[in-house]
């Protein structure tokens, strides 16, 4: 059945489209070009008319119209059949099939190994069209019994994070060029992961044939200006193996180039930066090089010290920690001690990874 478009809204569209102030229209749908601009489109009309950039009058209009479900770059939807009333419709209402005919547009999205789904919003949307989609595609997922639901906005979409929040979605984690928000769907307790739970460092120790061991004073940090001579160490990057880490870290602070042979020891201590845990591997290394040329950025001095006199600082002495893994350092430059060293393996997907055991021990079985 054909409607005509009541005054009120004719006149607004008459504005939006300056065209004559009626049009018959039977249905309507929106759609967007291959350049993203939005176009309001009638099956009786001859043509779609350009909605202008950054508009807001179409989205006024779609919902004086009780149209609630909008599309995104390259997707048109056939939205609902034309009322000719002007009254709302509670934003939450799912529209209602007009003679069996409705097709409702969802968020693009794939489904995880758990149950959720992940939404990488790649294309340009408003927070007018983009509320309507995300609750059309909630119901969808919670119909579906899907449980955790993932949207990763790119920094350039920030304008959707106060929408999205407002529909129950939480911060989850932040890289430099994207936010990642959650929600938990079922009506039972969150299982989520959290992100970044732990931060991984590295110590070296590199001892020579003259019975002396690498050692650095830092001019930042909780050791500056205490005197205290220490290993190199430094922080893991993303993606970055331990034994790769405790190379590049001491040539960058030393100048020394080396390669990895065991990890020694490891301690886990809890609510340390940014209130995270964090995990340190003290690596051995053995020196390919023994001209130290010190990163003036974080290091004080850098010097080959006797083993010894390492051991005995009054801050090894007086912290239980520190007194053990020189211990164990010495331990280990005497050859008394064995270590975890690496071993290349791949995992049941076929990627290859590092495993770290008593090669020594384990050859002996």
């Amino acid at each position: 059945m054909v409607s005509l478009v009541p005054a009120p809204v004719a006149a607004e569209l008459s504005i939006f489209t300056k065209s004559p102030l009626r049009f018959t229209a039977a249905w309507t749908s929106q759609t967007l070009s291959r350049r993203g601009q939005r176009k309001i489109c009638f099956s009786t009309a001859p043509s779609c008319f350009p909605a202008p950039s950054g508009t807001l009058l179409g989205i006024s209009l779609f919902s004086r119209l009780g149209i609630y479900e909008g599309c995104i770059t390259r997707t048109s939807c056939l939205i609902r059949n034309m009322s000719s009333s002007t009254s709302y419709l509670p934003v939450n209402e799912q529209p209602v099939p007009v003679n069996g005919i409705e097709h409702v547009e969802l968020l693009k999205a794939v489904e995880d190994s758990y149950g959720g789904i992940i939404v990488d919003m790649k294309e340009p949307i408003d927070s007018g069209m983009f509320i309507p989609l995300l609750r059309a595609s909630m119901s969808k997922w919670r119909q579906q019994g899907k449980k955790g639901i993932w949207i990763k906005l790119p920094i350039e979409l920030a304008n959707l994070v106060e929408p999205a929040v407002r529909e129950g979605f939480r911060y989850h984690h932040a890289e430099p060029d994207y936010l990642m928000l959650v929600r938990w769907l079922p009506n039972s307790p969150d299982t989520l992961p959290i992100y970044a739970s732990h931060r991984v460092g590295i110590g070296a120790l590199v001892t020579n044939d003259r019975g002396e061991v690498l050692v650095v004073k830092e001019n930042s940090g909780g050791f500056k200006g205490t005197g205290v001579w220490k290993l190199p160490t430094g922080v893991i990057n993303e993606g970055e193996d331990i034994l790769t880490a405790a190379i590049r870290e001491l040539k960058e602070e030393t100048g020394i180039e080396a390669e990895f042979v065991e990890i020694l020891a490891f301690r886990q201590s809890h609510r340390s930066f940014f209130q995270k845990s964090d995990l340190f591997f003290v690596c051995k290394l053995q020196p390919l090089s023994f001209d130290i040329k010190k990163q003036d950025s974080e290091i004080e001095a850098a010097q080959w010290m006797p083993i010894g006199d390492y051991v005995d600082q009054p801050y090894n002495k007086e912290h239980q920690l520190f007194k053990y893994i020189a211990q164990i350092c010495k331990t280990s430059s005497e050859k008394n001690y064995a270590g975890f060293s690496a071993a290349t393996a791949a995992t049941a997907s076929g990627k290859q990874t590092y495993l770290y055991f008593n090669q020594g021990d384990f050859s002996k079985l």
